[in-house]
């Protein structure tokens, strides 16, 4: 018959829990999949709603971001060159549009609107 609860001489107990992974294997798996973080912080006075805040934060890659429809930082003139690019000539497209108008109506025109 054997006792359970003892060990064989010269051996130990092995530990019984997930496997370990380095901190890069760790953040490797949070990017690939993205993670969201979300939190409200409300401030209240006299039971007054003075101020809230909610927070969400999706941590992921690049590319998981893009699987998930979030691509603001390429629209972004203050982030992205071409957004800024395609923004300067979307303006410049608008004022060459209204200064051929106001130079079709007339020299009258023109004059008054400035």
């Amino acid at each position: 018959m054997t006792d359970l609860g003892t060990w064989p001489a010269g051996t130990a107990p092995q530990p019984v829990g997930p496997p370990g992974g380095s901190l890069a294997d760790l953040l490797e798996r949070v990017l690939d999949k993205g993670i969201v973080i979300a939190g409200d912080i409300k401030i209240n006075l006299l039971d007054i709603e003075l101020l809230t805040i909610r927070l969400r934060l999706f941590i992921a890659s690049v590319e998981t971001a893009k699987k998930a429809g979030i691509d603001w930082w390429e629209t972004d003139p203050a982030l992205s060159s071409r957004a800024a690019r395609d923004a300067l000539t979307e303006e410049n497209a608008r004022l060459r549009a209204r200064l051929e108008a106001l130079e079709e109506a007339g020299p009258d025109t023109a004059e008054g609107a400035t």
